[in-house]
């Protein structure tokens, strides 16, 4: 793949495709760690002589306008983050909007407006394609979040543009979660968190290969714990993949791997803040208890068994991180792996709900790198070919 710092870009009118897909609430951005993460590319172009034309998608609207999922109310971010006038078009491939990427001087920003108003860009349309290419004579993508979609702005419209190139984020990505871990560093190993089994399957059988360790945290333990027969009272039990967990338990115990799961839980009858809750071994639960956080033992394992660790990766809270009594877990293996990193350790922090439960802790910053996709992540973890990188590296 073609590197953005190996292109002339003076004069150029570079249409970089980033990842604003963040949270809103009431016309407000509430969380700008996607847009900040796009800006060293921004700022590469915009000081190499070049003019700028960003495209991203936000929500899912399904091929038609709302409002709610406008992006000119992130243009203001942008100028924030830039301390420059952002252009906004209302349209991202009317005549108007093309026309005002031609009239960019060097140092301009233009952003265009939601690509999923046009359910062309989900269809990866090729007429879509190519009146998105009319923005620039430059395209680069940066927006690892959504490398595992083969739309429009990420693929098609790289047969359009003869000049392509991967941003500074993108290369970055590439590095941590594929070069990186193509001949990981060892002892090697991972932590994985969230709800069900089923979604990460395939993450599993691959990381069989590689790691170490797999400790096993989340909603997604108790379907193991439940193989093993323990006890785990009313706790949430992905049924349909019950044969998958003991499956990767055989094969994990074939290839000498390690996987450690919770000996204690933080439980309780509800998942809400003022439920009553309760630290407890697993053989203490009621039948009518339900566990949401591993406990303090439990942590103290993980902390041991990490402090040997060579390379960290990690994908999945540990507990409900959105209700605090449920977060300590999540919080203290943070902690853990963010001193590893201080010390030398190869860290990186799969996207989604992880690098959300991290940047509420405050440790955005404290990781070698924190990954800005969920579902993208996930697969590049799983050993699969991206369709935004294929693409770029066969162009």
């Amino acid at each position: 793949m073609q590197k953005l710092t190996d292109i002339d870009l003076k004069g150029m009118r570079v249409l970089i495709r980033v990842d604003y897909n963040v949270p809103m609430q009431e016309g407000r951005v509430q969380n700008d760690f996607r847009i900040r993460a796009s800006i060293p590319t921004i700022k590469h172009c915009l000081n190499s002589g070049a003019s700028v034309v960003l495209m991203s998608h936000l929500g899912r609207p399904g091929g038609e306008f709302d409002d709610d999922l406008s992006l000119d109310p992130i243009a203001f971010d942008v100028e924030d983050l830039l301390g420059i006038d952002v252009h906004f078009s209302k349209d991202c491939i009317s005549k108007e909007s093309i026309e005002l990427s031609h009239s960019l001087k060097p140092g301009e920003v233009h952003l265009l407006e939601n690509l999923r108003f046009h359910e062309a860009e989900t269809t990866n349309d090729d007429i879509f394609s190519l009146l998105l290419a009319q923005h620039g004579n430059v395209y680069v993508n940066d927006a690892f979040g959504t490398a595992h979609r083969a739309h429009s702005s990420n693929v098609g419209v790289v047969k359009h543009i003869e000049s392509v190139a991967v941003g500074l984020l993108m290369e970055k990505e590439w590095t941590f979660l594929s070069e990186k871990l193509a001949q990981p560093e060892q002892p090697y190993i991972v932590i994985l968190g969230g709800a069900k089994v089923g979604g990460k399957i395939e993450l599993i059988h691959h990381l069989i290969e590689k790691a170490d360790t797999i400790l096993i945290g989340g909603a997604m333990a108790f379907t193991f714990l439940k193989v093993q027969g323990k006890n785990i009272g009313a706790s949430l039990v992905d049924d349909e993949n019950l044969a998958v967990a003991e499956e990767i338990l055989s094969k994990a115990n074939d290839k000498n791997v390690k996987i450690e799961l919770p000996v204690d839980v933080v439980c309780a009858t509800g998942m809400a803040d003022d439920t009553p809750w309760r630290v407890t071994n697993l053989e203490d639960m009621k039948s009518n208890e339900m566990g949401f956080d591993i406990g303090p033992e439990t942590c103290m394992n993980f902390e041991m068994l990490l402090s040997a660790a060579k390379t960290v990766v990690w994908n999945g809270p540990l507990g409900v991180t959105e209700i605090q009594s449920f977060a300590t877990g999540t919080q203290a293996i943070a902690s853990a792996v963010k001193v590893l990193t201080d010390t030398g350790v190869t860290t990186i922090i799969g996207g989604g709900d992880t690098a959300a439960a991290i940047e509420e802790i405050g440790f955005k910053d404290g990781y070698s790198h924190v990954s800005t996709g969920g579902g993208a992540s996930l697969e590049i973890l799983s050993g699969k070919v991206l369709p935004a990188f294929e693409v770029l590296n066969g162009k």
